[in-house]
């Protein structure tokens, strides 16, 4: 919390190494590290390093293949030589996927493919517990985001967010801005539509990420599911 400026990028490769730094000074003081939240992306980064590149993300791919549409593919790899050079050489300037796929990971990481695909990719010297609190029950689960997400507007969000804008310097593209929550409310403070869709709109992303996050936990060895006794009797 309050490492770095909305505007700045704050990559894998940058949490890794903040992160590491922190155990290390916990470790020094006899006590155990903790990490507490659910970005998987950062957490393998941690874990492995930063040889296994990012999974797709739908909702980039999706942006870039719109500016594919409206701009052409000779300005996306433009784009791509002046933020990774190397992969921008190695991809032919008539290869879509490939350059699309460079400039997804440049944005999902903040990290340039070629350094990402270079790194060998070194373990953390620690041992991880994994553990999974999930509710056991969809319906659960949803309601929970539901009532989280007016928390977050009854504590302040949509007051944070006009702070923000009001400060001048960011822009709806930011990777902070397109975070959860922040993404809906500066499009409902735009005009974009009322604040009953910007609710809406904001719980379905919160259950969306919620099901990405799941299927990447899932996918995560050696992980131990933890469930509350009222979720297991309920389902």
């Amino acid at each position: 919390i309050d490492i770095c400026e909305p505007a700045e990028v704050y990559s894998a490769a940058r949490f890794r190494s903040d992160a590491l730094r922190e155990m290390a000074a916990i470790t020094a003081a006899g006590r155990v590290p903790l990490l507490v939240g659910g970005t998987m992306l950062y957490f393998r980064a941690l874990q492995h390093g930063l040889s296994d590149l990012p999974e797709a993300d739908g909702e980039v791919r999706a942006r870039l293949e719109a500016r594919l549409a409206a701009e052409g593919l000779a300005a996306l790899h433009a784009e791509l030589a002046g933020v990774d050079p190397v992969a921008a050489a190695r991809i032919h300037p008539n290869d879509p996927q490939r350059t699309l796929r460079a400039l997804e990971v440049w944005e999902v990481t903040g990290e340039p493919l070629s350094g990402l695909q270079a790194d060998a990719g070194q373990p953390m010297p620690y041992r991880a517990l994994k553990l999974v609190r999930a509710p056991a029950s969809r319906e659960i689960l949803h309601q929970r985001i539901n009532d989280r997400f007016l928390q977050m507007l009854a504590q302040g969000l949509a007051a944070e967010v006009r702070g923000l804008v009001a400060g001048g310097g960011l822009h709806p593209e930011l990777p902070s801005m397109r975070s959860v929550g922040y993404r809906q409310v500066w499009a409902w403070l735009r005009g974009e539509y009322d604040r009953s869709e910007m609710v809406e709109r904001g719980k379905a992303a919160t259950r969306q990420l919620a099901k990405r996050q799941i299927t990447w936990l899932r996918s995560e060895p050696a992980c131990h599911w933890l469930y509350d006794a009222d979720d297991v009797a309920d389902t």
